[in-house]
């Protein structure tokens, strides 16, 4: 058994005849001679005039290898360990507490995902918030109804493939376990994570929905549980805080008491929206590009005087969404559905955010001050689209000559937008970087200022603005025993399989304490 490496057209990539016949001659054999083989690794490279997928064959091996069964040891007598947080970090770290023999008590401040969507549908449609039920909280977590990307391919946290192991487990496309960008869908990743809820819940894990966490039960330095919003205690052997980058009431929390935590530099910025077709244009070089082609994507980076600028969460055939999770909020996102056949193409555009971009006044040393200036951003916004969750809107040439839209594009935002000046609305400096990072963009994609480009606000949760610290050795709170601080949320993460790595790491961490 071994493996070629070939580079395919995207006819012969995709008609098994010519596939065969590709990977015969890259051999030097017949196609008669040639026995099994299956493609084990594929990636989309644009930057020929000729679009290829560069392809790892394996030969010998006809099938994707088989998922395991998942193998619990927990019985009904297995330690209790509390998880706050039901998206990916919560949810890998109570399937592998399951593995280690100890029992995973889940409370998730929002619904499960089949109850979540009538929240999602009232945010979009009469603009009222669940401040527990939302694009960001309940099961799931924020990529559940916001596209479903699995981009890390970092080895250093962990194993990227028992991860994607888990998805195909639970009812994932095994297409995912190729791709060098793979990609879900939420219109299928919520099917997934109620299958993976079963699977917890079967093998002795236990839900707790709408309960969500309003201070630790601490006994000499050491946690010991929590309490609800309704004074319930819920007590654990040890706690796992997963609760993702949009809960400012815990770092509210762990500030009120004195705990330790810390400012971290986070990202603010616009959403870009362009016509799909328009972009397939660009990266596929011309109107003639192959019928087997996917929506093109792209991913672009620069620096702007100190500040770097990024596409950050690009969604091909997708779709810009209301992401504000309390009232006097405007926050936007992106998302695909699996098929990403909407006919726009959007991407965040965010700027690197330090301590000392802060006004004046916000430098107090206080931990949350970027939080702060977070908050006082999106809050400018809500005011701009007139005390409403409305998308503040600019067209991209006009923010570029600094001057109001005199109209807007049609857009595919899910809600409506208002005519706002972004130039004048963003930090000086963000849009000043915004303005560098348009230009370079433009020079290696050209074509990305148009006056079809339309620009969306504000795109202000690509992470969090702060860091809860724990140990590098036991991953504990250094003031609180106990305590495991995980996923995007305390710091740690920044994506789907990321924050699953290091909900694996957290769980490890727990067992060894036992």
């Amino acid at each position: 058994m071994r493996t070629i490496n070939i580079d395919l057209s995207p006819e012969e990539y995709h008609v098994p005849e010519l596939l065969r016949s590709a990977v015969a001659r890259q051999l030097g054999v017949s196609e008669e001679q040639l026995e099994s083989f299956r493609v084990a690794r594929r990636t989309l490279d644009c930057r020929r005039r000729n679009v290829v997928y560069h392809t790892e064959i394996s030969l010998g091996e006809p099938n994707l290898p088989s998922t395991p069964v998942f193998a619990s040891k927990a019985s009904p007598n297995s330690k209790p360990v509390l998880i706050v947080g039901a998206g990916p970090a919560g949810l890998f770290a109570a399937l592998r507490l399951l593995e280690h023999g100890l029992r995973p008590v889940i409370m998730e401040r929002g619904k499960s995902v089949e109850e979540r969507k009538y929240d999602i549908a009232a945010l979009t449609r009469e603009k009222r918030v669940n401040p527990d039920s939302n694009w960001c909280f309940g099961e799931g977590g924020a990529g559940t109804y916001s596209d479903g990307k699995l981009y890390t391919r970092s080895t250093k946290r962990g194993d990227v493939g028992s991860v994607l192991r888990t998805f195909v487990a639970h009812g994932a496309d095994p297409d995912i376990m190729l791709d060098a960008h793979a990609h879900i869908g939420t219109d299928r990743l919520s099917g997934i994570i109620a299958n993976m809820r079963r699977t917890i819940v079967e093998h002795g894990g236990e839900y707790h929905f709408n309960t969500r966490v309003s201070d630790l039960i601490v006994k000499d330095g050491t946690v010991k549980g929590i309490i609800d919003q309704y004074g319930n205690s819920i007590e654990g052997t040890a706690v796992i805080l997963a609760t993702g980058h949009s809960a400012r009431d815990i770092y509210s929390l762990f500030h009120s008491h004195g705990w330790l935590l810390e400012a971290k530099p986070f990202a603010l910025g616009v959403r870009v929206e362009h016509p799909q077709e328009l972009i397939n244009e660009i990266q596929y070089h011309g109107k003639g590009y192959s019928p087997y082609l996917p929506p093109a994507a792209y991913s672009l980076t620069t620096q702007a005087g100190t500040h770097g600028v990024f596409s950050f969460c690009m969604c091909p055939g997708g779709v810009i969404v209301p992401a504000a999770t309390a009232d006097g909020q405007q926050v936007v996102n992106g998302m695909s559905n699996s098929r990403r056949n909407s006919p726009y193409a959007n991407s965040g555009i965010a700027v690197t955010v330090e301590l000392g971009d802060m006004p004046t006044k916000l430098r107090t040393g206080s931990p949350l001050s970027l939080l702060e200036f977070q908050r006082q951003v999106e809050q400018r916004m809500f005011h701009a689209g007139g005390d409403a969750i409305n998308a503040p809107t600019q067209r991209l040439v006009d923010f570029l000559q600094h001057k109001p839209s005199s109209r807007l594009n049609k857009t595919g935002y899910m809600g409506d937008v208002t005519n706002a000046p972004l130039h004048e609305l963003l930090p000086p400096f963000v849009a000043e970087a915004l303005t560098q990072g348009f230009k370079d963009f433009d020079r290696k994609m050209h074509g990305f200022i148009t006056e079809e480009a339309s620009l969306l606000a504000v795109e202000s949760r690509t992470s969090s603005p702060v860091r809860i610290p724990r140990d590098k050795e036991t991953l504990q709170h250094p003031q609180l025993q106990g305590l495991y601080p995980c996923g995007e949320g305390a710091g740690y993460a920044g994506g789907i399989v990321s924050s699953a790595l290091d909900g694996i790491r957290c769980a490890d961490a727990v067992t060894l304490q036992k």
